[in-house]
């Protein structure tokens, strides 16, 4: 990630000035000559501090992340005592974001350089402690990957969808259809910690979800010990098998 800027530094005057004409006229608007304009600095100031159009648009990239991650890390404090209703806060506000700032949006998700990519893991990380609640509240219906999975792509499919269907045809029941979808996909109607009542898969979820929680904490098993526990509870949370050798 780069070093921390001063908001009139005139690297973050030339990434705010990119990101300005980027949702004003898109990709194509991002030209070096425009943004140097824009930013009030010479064009090879913007080759000296990212390397080409390529490296901007990254920078932008990480910019995007940056102020999404901000709204995402304060909905964390304090935690909802209802992790089904967290999810779906969290899904919402992914998708208020894509749908209000669809052209910095569609930067975020092409970027693969290094400091979005550290940006949108720790996103990533958010996603996972959300899911991670579910299922040692026995709320998951599904392994947590495949939860964490099925989020991401409902949400990024609902920006797609909604940006792609001209403005006259919008419904916003297309949304909160989509959300509850998500919802019941990967949620139970009702938290189950019982292994009596549907297979082990679920008690195996929560208590590997609550093992995970525990991080600082001292935990009387081996590194080994754990491992091996770690491997039984994914098989388990996966399709209910019981442990052999």
């Amino acid at each position: 990630m780069p070093p921390r800027e001063t908001p009139d530094s005139p690297r973050r005057r030339i990434v705010e000035a990119a990101v300005e004409l980027l949702e004003q006229g898109g990709a194509a608007a991002v030209s070096t000559r425009a943004v140097a304009a824009a930013a009030g600095v010479q064009p090879p100031a913007i080759y000296r501090h990212f390397g080409d159009k390529e490296g901007l648009l990254e920078a932008v990239a990480e910019y995007g992340y940056a102020r999404f991650l901000e709204s995402k890390r304060a909905q964390l404090k304090p935690a909802p005592e209802d992790p089904v209703e967290e999810l779906r806060r969290g899904w919402d506000s992914v998708v208020e974001f894509g749908i209000s700032r669809p052209e910095l949006f569609e930067v975020m998700n092409r970027a693969s350089g290094r400091g979005a990519d550290m940006a949108h893991r720790a996103g990533l990380e958010i996603l996972h402690r959300r899911v991670r609640r579910l299922a040692a509240g026995g709320w998951l219906r599904v392994d947590e990957e495949l939860a964490a999975q099925i989020i991401q792509a409902t949400g990024r499919g609902a920006v797609i969808a909604w940006c792609s269907t001209p403005a006259e045809r919008r419904d916003p029941a297309l949304l909160s259809i989509l959300r509850e979808s998500m919802v019941a996909a990967v949620t139970r109607t009702e938290p189950t910690l019982s292994a009596t009542e549907s297979g082990p898969a679920p008690a195996a979820r929560a208590l590997r979800a609550a093992l995970l929680d525990v991080s600082g904490e001292a935990v009387p098993l081996s590194d080994a010990e754990q491992r091996l526990l770690r491997e039984w509870l994914d098989r388990l949370a996966a399709d209910g098998s019981a442990p052999t050798g």
